[in-house]
């Protein structure tokens, strides 16, 4: 598919430098794979890695001051977003609002793994549950 959204010359570089880092080893155990800070690359957007195959884990219900985008990328979860439930399978993204509480579970059978787009060069988060 060719795309031609915008006029390549009326757009001037950012001046941001290109960036590499590891988001998470691929041998590490556990449900938090890592997480990398947007500062580390110097861009907008912090991203985390978190997988289970434990059918109903998942993270506590938590609240960030900015929006986050949720991909799946194995798996089947359920999301609580505020008062809203949505079930979501590999290949789909949810979207969790700014201020509004968020959670997520493993729906199983099998591993669920997700890759959170938090749109804050920082991870800032509280707890609520």
């Amino acid at each position: 598919m060719t795309r031609n959204d915008f006029d390549v010359n009326s757009v001037k570089p950012s001046g941001s430098a290109p960036a590499q880092a590891t988001l998470f080893d691929p041998g590490a155990e556990g449900p938090w794979r890592g997480s990398l800070p947007g500062e580390a690359l110097g861009a907008p957007v912090t991203v985390l890695a978190y997988g289970t195959d434990r059918t109903g884990e998942g993270p506590r219900l938590h609240v960030h001051p900015y929006d986050e985008v949720f991909v799946v990328t194995e798996g089947r979860a359920r999301f609580f977003v505020g008062d809203t439930v949505l079930d979501a399978t590999a290949g789909q993204v949810v979207f969790g609002p700014a201020g509004i509480p968020h959670r997520f579970e493993n729906l199983g059978p099998g591993r669920l793994q997700t890759i959170d787009v938090h749109h804050s060069p920082r991870w800032i988060q509280t707890d609520l549950g």
